[in-house]
């Protein structure tokens, strides 16, 4: 059985530093056996490769792919707060932020980017529920942002 890191590499990926706050709060939370991680934008080296609402300059499919991105990012935040991935029990909840021009509907699909993600790192551990919420703008101009919500030993 390979551990999530594992899978992470047999993937191509490779899992980031754990982004800044871009205000005043830290990357994750931890309560008992939960760990909740901060809203995390498709950063990569601290940059965005993509910027826009969804259905407008961001197509269903590039804001698929920065959903995934997001997932990556606050997989190094659990990371960080716990350790060995393996630690991981449960993706609880995801909650998926997506920038969308009035009149796109495929929030969903977008999100999807991120489940899968987490179904392909956790396999059964990362089955989970989710909210994918269309909103008027995300900060810095992101097209996505994602949450999660994990159970931990």
């Amino acid at each position: 059985m390979s551990t999530p890191e594992e899978r992470i590499t047999g993937l191509g990926l490779e899992l980031p530093e754990v982004a800044r706050p871009l205000a005043a709060y830290v990357p994750t939370a931890r309560t008992g056996s939960l760990v909740y991680t901060a809203g995390q934008l498709p950063l990569v080296k601290g940059e965005l490769p993509v910027t826009g609402k969804v259905g407008a300059e961001v197509t269903p499919e590039q804001a698929a792919e920065q959903a995934r991105v997001c997932a990556l990012n606050a997989i190094a935040a659990l990371k960080a707060e716990v350790g060995e991935l393996s630690r991981i029990v449960r993706i609880v909840k995801v909650v998926g932020f997506v920038a969308s021009a009035p009149d796109f509907t495929g929030q969903p699909q977008v999100v999807n980017g991120a489940s899968d993600l987490l179904g392909e790192v956790f396999g059964e551990a990362g089955v989970h529920a989710r909210s994918a919420v269309g909103v008027a703008v995300l900060p810095r101009n992101a097209p996505v942002e994602v949450e999660l919500i994990a159970e931990v030993s």
